[in-house]
């Protein structure tokens, strides 16, 4: 059975994505009368769900577990992607579940074998979007990991606490409302995590954009994608960005960017390596 932080996530989940549609949108006939809420009230989802009121009322509040069938209606009706789909059915416990994993993650050593033959820069996403390895161009291309405190190697806490990393994207916002789109996908993993609590409430006291992000209960998962990064030391990268899982812990992921090899974005990676390289072999003042 879902525990009852899954549940209640289900449901603010749920009102969120009902605030986003208009009777329009589904097919209701709107008489252009102002309306108390945003979006669809919790009378017109029922109906369009072939459920009781008083049912879907328990949903959004947490106190039921809904069937599968009612959730396939619900993506449905709501209108959900693909993402938000798979996101409702997790909370639902309609999925294999996982443990907490209050172990503290520790890279698998075939991810970090691929990171040190990686020719290109790389990272490993643990639980929580934790930062747990990386290879020197990953560190050349992002920030360089190895300063930052073990406790606060987190991509979406550096997003937002890391002013290099603001001036890196120059879609800053773009970038980092995904992220956040991904850590409450990785949220639906683990509802009772402290530390994730414990990071969730530290940005949204510090950051008011993390804070209104965070409640649109936007979803996203790790996937493909292309960014375009403002190096200070190469100029403008178009580096597209891929992830794989580890078959050994689903919980680790390897991100890498790549470019379009005889691009500018391409040659400006070698430009970047060749430079990380000559760093990692100069001598180390004691």
């Amino acid at each position: 059975m879902t525990s009852s932080a899954h549940l209640k996530e289900l449901g603010e989940f749920l009102k969120a994505r009902r605030a986003e549609l208009s009777p329009r949108t589904v097919g209701l006939p709107d008489s252009g009368a102002p309306r108390r809420v945003a979006g669809l009230r919790r009378e017109e989802v029922a109906q369009l769900a072939s459920i009781s009121t008083d049912y879907y009322t328990r949903l959004e509040q947490g106190r039921m577990q809904p069937s599968a069938p009612v959730l396939q209606t619900l993506v449905r009706v709501l209108h959900l992607a693909d993402d938000q789909r798979e996101y409702l059915f997790e909370l639902a416990g309609r999925m294999p579940t996982r443990s907490r994993g209050k172990v503290r993650q520790k890279v698998q050593p075939q991810l970090r074998r691929l990171l040190d033959l990686t020719a290109t820069p790389a990272i490993v996403l643990g639980r929580r979007m934790d930062i747990l390895a990386w290879n020197a161009l990953g560190a050349a291309l992002v920030t360089d990991f190895g300063t930052v405190p073990e406790k606060e190697r987190n991509y979406v806490r550096l997003l937002f606490t890391d002013p290099a990393l603001r001036k890196l994207y120059p879609d800053w916002e773009k970038v980092a409302r995904t992220a956040v789109a991904q850590l409450r996908r990785e949220a639906a993993k683990y509802p009772e995590d402290p530390r994730l609590t414990s990071l969730v409430g530290e940005l949204s006291v510090r950051d008011e954009d993390f804070r209104t992000w965070w409640a649109s209960h936007e979803v996203a998962t790790l996937g493909v994608g292309t960014k375009v990064l403002q190096h200070p030391l190469v100029g403008e990268l178009t580096l597209d960005w891929d992830t794989l899982t580890a078959s050994t812990d689903s919980d680790q992921q390897l991100v890498i960017w790549t470019a379009e090899p005889g691009s500018p974005s391409y040659d400006g990676l070698r430009i970047l390596a060749s430079r990380a390289a000559d760093h990692h072999r100069a001598p180390t003042t004691p």
